[in-house]
């Protein structure tokens, strides 16, 4: 599956690369080197554990640089009067007479217990591009849908507090 990414986003992930290969690679380097020479490694446990932190940053590097070559871009901007990327859509839940508010991200910034729904994920997909006043579908799966309708429409293009998501 091919990520969503906007041009901010891939400049997030860059950034987070460059980071961990100059400065969290040399760090677990160190610790590596310094906890084999302590001495027996087949019972060392620090020596186990920097390998494995070693590891751990190896593989998200590799999982960011794949996640770039694969990555579609999207444009993170939108018409006036439609949920776009970065908004804060009020969204009514008639089935629990309920609403909430979220914030439409891509999906390496969704966090859905923070109010930040992915545009990848089934609400996400519903109340893209949808206006004020829009009842729409939600299409969970083959079995099971539901109705929101879109309350209000709050144009924000601020995202420097959002967090990539690890893995």
């Amino acid at each position: 599956m091919r990520e969503q990414l906007t041009e901010h986003d891939v400049k997030k992930i860059e950034e987070e690369i460059e980071y961990r290969k100059l400065v969290v690679r040399k760090e677990a380097i160190e610790a590596v080197k310094e906890a084999r020479a302590h001495g027996d490694l087949s019972e060392n446990f620090e020596y186990h554990a920097a390998k494995k932190d070693k590891n751990r940053n190896e593989s998200r590097i590799r999982y960011l640089e794949r996640m770039l070559k694969t990555a579609k871009i999207v444009k993170d901007t939108s018409a006036a009067d439609e949920a776009g990327l970065n908004n804060l859509v009020e969204v009514y839940f008639p089935e629990d007479d309920e609403t909430d508010t979220f914030k439409l991200v891509t999906s390496i910034r969704g966090n859905s217990l923070d109010g930040k729904i992915s545009i990848e994920s089934p609400l996400g997909k519903a109340i893209l591009k949808k206006h004020v006043g829009d009842r729409v579908k939600v299409h969970v799966n083959d079995d099971y849908s539901y109705e929101v309708e879109i309350r209000s429409i709050q144009k924000t293009t601020d995202d420097t507090d959002d967090k990539i998501r690890s893995y």
